[in-house]
């Protein structure tokens, strides 16, 4: 009988070693994700391909970054006005979403090197008022101004409001789409928008047309919750690398025209 108990021990503790030794194996093999916080309306940087699947310039950088960190990128779509937040709260890795550095943003995330240059850009309707963005700041000029919620044109023009540099009013929508459509159905004035989205829009949209002047240049950056400087230099470092070889420029020029920028 006792042969017979230590054998059913040994033949249980064997079963337990191996059960242990394979999960220690699947665990290894499990490569660890690096999620991105995006919002996928932004073309070229960021968008829903045909097939189903996020694309862009924005998700194509991210993904070598996640390949020169050993990692396996896993993108979230979200409204643009929540990835600060959702990064912040450390609910995700980092965030990409042509996003600029402002002294705002600055309190809840940390960014990193620059990769990519934006330009603010204004669309009217053919046959508009506005024909320079000097028209916005004129004395007495009343036009509305739509911009996409918490983007650099909205917080620019916001300020601009408050500080009485401009008599115009804005109007923010939820996604630059929505934007474009109130200005194409003679709801608002104009449009304030990345230029490379702009250019989609106006192709898209039939009698719409971007004005010759800008309304401001910047540099997009990848942010990360605050703080998290481990994570912030991996990013920087992974970059700098990408930069440095090409890599981002040939992802840059593979949805932008050398032409064009």
């Amino acid at each position: 009988m006792k042969k017979i108990i230590s054998l059913v021990l040994a033949f249980a503790m064997a079963a337990s070693l191996a059960a242990c030794s394979a999960d220690d194996s699947s665990s290894e093999s499990q490569t660890a994700k690096l999620t991105l916080a995006t919002s996928a309306d932004f073309p070229p940087y960021e968008y829903v391909a045909d097939d189903g699947s996020y694309a862009g310039i924005d998700v194509e950088i991210a993904g070598k970054i996640a390949e020169k960190m050993g990692m396996e990128l896993e993108v979230v779509n979200m409204d643009f006005n929540s990835i600060v937040a959702s990064v912040s709260s450390g609910k995700y890795d980092m965030g990409m979403a042509g996003l600029t550095v402002t002294e705002d943003r600055l309190e809840s995330v940390d960014f990193s090197d620059s990769y990519a240059n934006g330009v603010q850009a204004i669309i009217v309707k053919e046959g508009s008022d506005i024909e320079s963005v000097d028209d916005l700041y004129a004395e007495g000029a009343s036009y509305t101004v739509g911009a996409q919620i918490s983007t650099t044109g909205a917080i620019y023009f916001a300020t601009d409001i408050e500080d009485g540099r401009t008599t115009c009013t804005l109007q923010e929508f939820n996604t630059g789409a929505d934007a474009v459509l109130a200005l194409s159905s003679g709801k608002i004035d104009c449009v304030i928008i990345d230029n490379e989205p702009a250019k989609s829009f106006v192709a898209a949209n039939e009698g719409l047309k971007i004005l010759e002047t800008e309304y401001t240049n910047e540099d997009y950056a990848i942010c990360v919750a605050k703080g998290n400087t481990e994570l912030l230099d991996k990013i920087n470092t992974a970059l700098n690398e990408l930069i440095s070889d090409g890599t981002v420029q040939s992802i840059i020029d593979k949805y932008i025209s050398a032409d064009a920028q």
